[in-house]
């Protein structure tokens, strides 16, 4: 069995494999069996159930220095010796950024009809707060029309642990100033997405960026806080959900159908589900 597949030879695969799930029979069950087909029918999935994928910007995206993408904390922490096995990094990665449409047309050949992806956010916001950057929401804007093109629901993740480098440098999540410009980059790009995207997550797995970021230090941004600085930034990380939340309903007000807003869970975090009303 091979270790690495191309695309294509992940789609073909996965076609495979989706299509042998729905279409085999349960062993011993013939045609005309109603007790059979009962047990099949209360194994069904619910209507509006999504088969998708998931990933994560920083690690699919590469292009780390195109189009007035700022650095973030992986960028910084990936490039620092010792830190990551074989001095890996993600600054080509799966070179998603511009191989995006044959990423989503293997997405419709395993059947997915979701895509959960992260936006970078030091491609919006270079510096983490000021002007946005147009060229890095332009991005976005072509992956989630191919995706809906495609009939594929978009689900974008605001947050997976990619901080800019600019905000770290001035305390990252310590501070509450990250907390607010959080808000307004999550609230922005929902305004920009909520045509298309019907579903955000805020943050994903606080508790893993919290823990293993800011308790450990085996993931960026490498820190071993005290208990007190660390409380502080597991605050400032839900305040920044909670900040984001109240910035996301703002567009969604023309909208027949409200966005559904949740984060990630992880452990140790509780789960918060927001169904925005008009």
């Amino acid at each position: 069995m091979p270790t690495q597949f191309t695309r294509r030879q992940l789609a073909a695969v996965g076609a495979s494999a989706l299509g042998a799930s729905a279409t085999a029979a349960p062993s011993g069950a013939q045609p005309d069996d109603g007790a059979a087909a009962a047990r099949e029918a209360s194994r069904a999935f619910p209507a509006g159930f999504h088969w998708g994928t998931a990933t994560a910007a920083y690690q699919i995206e590469g292009a780390v220095s195109e189009d007035g993408r700022g650095p973030s904390i992986w960028d910084t922490f990936t490039h620092t010796p010792g830190k990551i096995r074989n001095d890996d990094n993600g600054d080509v990665a799966d070179d998603h950024y511009h191989r995006y449409r044959d990423d989503v047309q293997s997405m419709k050949a395993l059947s997915a009809t979701a895509y959960r992806f992260s936006v970078s956010w030091s491609r919006i916001f270079p510096q983490g707060t000021g002007a946005p950057n147009p060229k890095g929401l332009d991005f976005y804007d072509r992956l989630l029309d191919n995706l809906v093109a495609n009939d594929i629901a978009p689900f974008p993740t605001l947050y997976h642990w990619d901080l800019p480098q600019a905000l770290q440098d001035r305390g990252g999540w310590e501070r509450r100033d990250t907390a607010e410009a959080f808000a307004d980059y999550a609230g922005y790009v929902a305004e920009k997405l909520s045509d298309r995207a019907r579903h955000f997550f805020t943050l994903n797995e606080c508790a893993t960026f919290v823990e293993l970021g800011h308790a450990t230090g085996v993931f960026a941004p490498g820190l071993k806080l005290p208990p007190g600085r660390l409380n502080q930034m597991r605050h400032h990380a839900l305040l920044a959900h909670g900040l984001a939340a109240c910035l996301i309903v703002a567009p969604q007000r023309g909208y027949d159908e409200p966005a559904i807003l949740s984060y990630a869970i992880s452990s140790f975090c509780l789960l918060c589900i927001c169904k925005l009303s008009k």
